[in-house]
């Protein structure tokens, strides 16, 4: 059973949406395995944070387990100032933190992944940003944000990039809610 006090929220409870946020944004390339515990160090320091998960079930010992791995390995996106930057350093969880510069894009990019998440569409996680036409979703749940269609296994998918990440997710979508977004 999938117990949710070892995995923080995707983003502080009194945030509606990252769109709502002000700060500085900044991608934080954690340590390994250390993005969840760098999302609770940045919920005690009252540091708002994004970190998009999946569910994931693994077979181990013969028992069928839940729970929820980052979308992105290793990386955890927070939203502050220089000085939560050095707050978030101090932690010793990071690698590094590399400040947003198209502040306007990345937001874009994290409120599509958080509708999908929100949706509970089905996402797969893509290593490599994909290559296609840019579409809009015209219906549902998911209209206005944009991506790349892609093809995977003969059904039309919808690549979610993070392009500071070079990196993004994909969910199947159907062709007749897609629009150019040129």
């Amino acid at each position: 059973m999938l117990k949710l006090a070892d995995n923080p929220p995707i983003r502080p409870a009194s945030i509606g949406s990252v769109a709502d946020l002000d700060g500085d944004w900044w991608v934080a390339h954690t340590k390994a395995r250390n993005e969840k515990a760098f999302a609770w160090d940045l919920h005690e320091k009252d540091i708002p944070w994004f970190i998009p998960m999946l569910q994931k079930v693994t077979f181990s010992g013969g028992r069928k387990r839940h729970g929820l791995v980052p979308l992105f390995t290793s990386y955890v996106f927070f939203n502050g100032t220089a000085v939560d930057r050095q707050t978030a350093l101090s932690t010793k969880r990071l690698c590094q933190a590399i400040q947003v510069i198209n502040r306007t894009q990345f937001v874009n990019e994290l409120v599509a992944l958080e509708r999908a998440i929100e949706s509970n569409m089905t996402l797969d996680t893509a290593p490599f940003a994909a290559v296609g036409k840019r579409c809009r979703v015209t219906a549902g749940p998911l209209e206005g944000i944009e991506g790349i269609v892609t093809k995977r296994d003969g059904v039309t998918r919808l690549f979610l990039q993070v392009s500071m990440l070079g990196a993004g997710s994909s969910l199947e979508i159907s062709p007749d809610l897609l629009e150019p977004a040129e």
